[in-house]
């Protein structure tokens, strides 16, 4: 792992795998049940987990909560990213446990079959590869940190511009949902990511993730996906505002 920064000050990480073989899951230490019933308290029934067959290192499942009257889209929240903490930097101890989550519209095809065409299931695949990313490469996720589609970057799919996936706090869920105590070791912070554009991951990095997070809330971007949304990033865009 090297080290740069950005124009913004920020640092760039650019990641290798470790030499380590695969490892089984140690789930010693597994909250599911209680980060299950606090997606239920906080989000609504979880209509249906999404079960890893073969894990390496952390044991990652999907839970996704159907649309509803007053949340009309698809949720999906991971478990298993916070059964080993990440590996935060000092002073940043408090934030090694995470897990993430997605919305998706509710006329997004979600069926087992549907996910054999990546244009339906390259949200869920990178929800899983990032539960997984800060175990694998030893590392840790948090608040702005944002992972690019391979270097340089590439769509996730020829169905959509979006190349880059940045963590946020979610929007569509109150502030009660983004942390989940445990113990007084262990609390879990619930993570949004959303994709973005070639020119919003510019723009993060010239000017920090701040900066782009205040132009997503005046164009109302969240963790809801919308393939065809606005770039935010695009001069014509902030003249509305």
């Amino acid at each position: 792992m090297s080290e740069e920064q950005s124009e913004s000050g920020a640092p760039i990480y650019r990641h290798e795998p470790g030499e380590s073989s695969w490892t089984p899951p140690n789930m010693e230490d597994s909250c599911m049940e209680a980060i299950s019933g606090h997606i239920e308290q906080h989000i609504g029934p979880i209509a249906t987990v999404w079960h890893e067959i073969l894990s390496d290192l952390v044991h990652i499942d999907v839970h996704q909560v159907a649309p509803t009257a007053d949340r009309p889209f698809w949720t999906l929240v991971t478990t298993g990213m916070s059964d080993l903490p990440m590996a935060a930097p000092a002073g940043q101890k408090e934030w090694a446990f995470a897990e993430l989550m997605i919305c998706l519209p509710k006329e997004w095809k979600m069926g087992e079959i549907d996910f054999k065409d990546e244009r339906f299931y390259w949200p869920v695949r990178w929800l899983k590869f990032l539960a997984r990313f800060p175990h694998k490469y030893r590392t840790w996720l948090s608040l702005g940190h944002t992972i690019p589609n391979g270097d340089p970057p590439k769509p996730f799919h020829e169905s959509v511009s979006f190349d880059c996936m940045m963590l946020m706090r979610p929007k569509t869920v109150s502030t009660e949902f983004w942390t989940l105590p445990i113990r007084e070791s262990k609390k879990i912070h619930f993570f949004s990511i959303v994709p973005l554009y070639p020119g919003e991951l510019e723009l993060k990095l010239q000017k920090g993730s701040e900066e782009l997070e205040r132009l997503f809330e005046k164009c109302k971007v969240s963790e809801l996906v919308d393939p065809k949304r606005r770039d935010a990033s695009r001069k014509d865009w902030w003249k509305i505002w």
